[in-house]
């Protein structure tokens, strides 16, 4: 009779660990062509991606090169920022989607003049600055 218990007890929790280890395995599964699909999209870490940055703000994929366009993109924040303000009735939610789209537009634009600064180096070479003493 306790053997039989003993095994009933052990049949059981091997079902119940058998069934929590494949609801697991699915979950990682799903989780993984999630961020596959984020990556290839061009989502970083809790980023937006480019495209609905730009569409929030309504302003162009940054260019190599444009300064104008960082200056147009501030414009852009400044006043959506103000014009959802919670204490003025906006919504909060918005202002920080307004904000991440921001960052976002603004961290590409920096990769590209770091990479255009690279480029510049490799065509150009290295040319350290030399002061002679007198």
């Amino acid at each position: 009779m306790a053997h039989r218990i003993v095994t009933q007890v052990i049949v059981t929790g091997a079902r119940v660990f058998g069934r929590a280890f494949a609801e697991a395995y699915k979950q990682a599964q799903a989780s993984g062509k999630h961020n596959a699909v984020k990556k290839a999209a061009g989502v970083t870490g809790g980023s937006i991606a480019l495209d609905e940055a730009c569409k929030i703000l309504n302003v162009k994929p940054p260019v190599a090169g444009e300064a104008n366009n960082v200056e147009h993109v501030m414009e852009r924040f400044k006043k959506l920022f103000d014009l959802n303000d919670p204490q003025k009735g906006g919504s909060f939610y918005l202002q920080s989607k307004i904000l991440r789209a921001r960052e976002r537009i603004e961290m590409e634009i920096r990769q590209t003049e770091r990479q255009a600064a690279e480029e510049k180096e490799l065509r150009e070479g290295w040319n350290p600055k030399l002061y002679k003493d007198r």
